[in-house]
């Protein structure tokens, strides 16, 4: 992988390349990384998120008057949640097994209120249209990279984002209390990518089931770590500087300086405009915003460490994610790694694997 300021580095044990995936709400974005081939050149993929194809095939079902069996694993909910309550109000049944309906909620008794129908097997009910869930489809990706003599990479890194096992509290609580961990624990971004992620972030754990051996990490995590090598970030980075990635369902925002994360915002972009961003974001950096007004606002919330105000201004502000581009009020560099913004996620994958061998290798 060669940064942007032209220097080039082989990252340690990541020799057989690496197969990065970013999946979102609104895409899965695809990057087949190999040690002395330039970015550019790599293999890359822009496809519609597993979620978004999902939603598609349940509305068709629903346009067939067809009730549901869905199988397989726990997976990011968003545009399929939302086609599952419209299923269920045109009067249709949804069955499901248990890993399958945790999508839509962790609380099995809520599942149930909802009108989702626990089952071990196929229901014996006509017509039915049978949905197989997960967040990764490894066998039809090996099968493009085969058409298209692409090998297969020995190394997976896989960013999605996880709420956290909370069948009794707010998700959005106990994802906030994720973040507030990594900051209490040094705030380093690659900290955030696992080789064996904890029990309680059971969306990656149903990853690691599809594709064993995988490693997982934060989609907000790894957005931020990639749009650190853009060049114009790069330069600014020692100073501080705002990091935030606009995606298609969240806002999340960061304190940066070095590689060290000095505070962590998140919210969600259908609830936060230009003008109403723009106002968090200068409050965030000021050290003004609390998690309270976020929270309630419907956001995750807002965390910043004591020390922040006393190592930076965050005067800059570096702008990443899919909806961007309708965020030009907040007047800030639009971040570009390697000249494509749609990447960034799988960038900061590829570098948190280097920089934790690289720490690895120290250690030795």
């Amino acid at each position: 992988m060669r940064h942007e300021t032209g220097s080039t580095f082989a990252g340690p044990g990541l020799h057989n390349g690496v197969l990065a995936m970013d999946i979102g709400s609104g895409t899965q974005d695809i990057l087949v990384w190999t040690d002395g081939v330039a970015m550019e050149n790599c293999p890359k993929m822009i496809l519609p998120s597993p979620t978004s194809i999902v939603a598609k095939q349940i509305r068709k079902a629903t346009h067939q008057k067809h009730h549901l069996f869905l199988t397989g694993k726990t997976m990011g909910g968003g545009p399929c949640s939302a086609a599952i309550r419209d299923h269920l109000k045109a009067g249709l049944r949804v069955f499901a097994s248990e890993q399958a309906a945790l999508t839509f909620h962790d609380n099995l008794k809520k599942l149930s209120s909802m009108g989702i129908e626990l089952v071990q097997s196929r229901p014996d009910i006509t017509p039915l249209t049978e949905l197989k869930m997960g967040d990764v489809d490894i066998e039809a990706l090996r099968e493009t990279f085969k058409r298209f003599h692409i090998p297969m990479p020995s190394t997976i890194a896989i960013a999605v984002q996880d709420h956290g096992f909370s069948p009794q509290t707010s998700n959005r609580a106990f994802r906030f209390e994720m973040w507030k961990k990594a900051l209490e624990a040094g705030g380093s971004l690659e900290q955030m990518l696992y080789s064996a992620p904890p029990p309680y972030l059971t969306r990656m754990k149903a990853v690691q089931e599809l594709v064993p051996g995988a490693w997982l990490m934060d989609t907000g995590a790894s957005a931020i770590l990639g749009a650190l090598l853009d060049p114009w970030i790069a330069q600014r980075k020692a100073e501080g500087i705002v990091i935030v990635n606009i995606g298609n369902e969240h806002v999340v925002a960061a304190l940066i300086k070095g590689h060290r994360i000095f505070g962590i915002y998140e919210h969600h972009t259908s609830v936060v405009d230009p003008p109403k961003l723009k106002d968090h974001l200068d409050r965030f950096r000021k050290g003004l915003l609390t998690n309270e007004e976020v929270f309630q606002d419907m956001g995750h919330g807002c965390v910043i460490t004591p020390k922040a105000a006393q190592v930076s201004a965050f005067a800059h502000l570096g702008i990443t994610g899919p909806n961007r581009g309708q965020y030009q009020l907040l007047n800030g560099h639009m971040a570009a790694p390697f000249g494509d913004m749609m990447l960034t996620g799988c960038f900061g994958l590829i570098e948190a694997l280097r920089l934790r061998k690289v720490k690895e290798d120290a250690r030795h």
